[in-house]
């Protein structure tokens, strides 16, 4: 098939496959006119891929991922150990997200929003934070 139906297939973009192709993540055959011929083993490769980076998965990996996915003598415990990792990572955006949220509550909560210039907010934004 080509790029536009593996797109459609996929839920890729096309751009998004061929910036999968240029860095080897899938490798679709070439048919006679130079075409890109995608596989129905391609298109599951690049929902794999679509998936694992809609998990917050990164390039690399995914590629791993790709790895082990491929290797049939895989340990089941190598795949989990990457998702606990994920898990992991996952928790301390989650906390840094919730720092931030509680910082930007109470500077919000310290300015009067008001007619008046002065704003506690961008005292602090600038290093002249006064508000507690």
């Amino acid at each position: 098939m080509n790029i536009g139906a593996a797109a459609a297939s996929s839920g890729l973009p096309a751009k998004t496959i061929r910036y999968y192709e240029e860095i080897d993540l899938v490798r679709p055959l070439r048919a006679a006119n130079g075409y890109r011929d995608y596989s129905q083993a391609d298109v599951h490769r690049l929902r794999f891929l679509q998936r694992a980076r809609s998990l917050g998965f990164t390039i690399e990996e995914c590629r791993s991922l790709l790895s082990l996915y491929d290797d049939e003598g895989r340990a089941s415990a190598d795949v989990k150990t990457v998702a606990l990792e994920k898990i992991g990572e996952v928790e301390r955006k989650i906390a840094e997200l919730e720092a931030m949220k509680a910082t930007l509550t109470r500077l919000a909560d310290c300015c009067h929003g008001d007619d008046r210039p002065d704003c506690p907010i961008l005292d602090d934004l600038a290093g002249r934070g006064t508000a507690v």
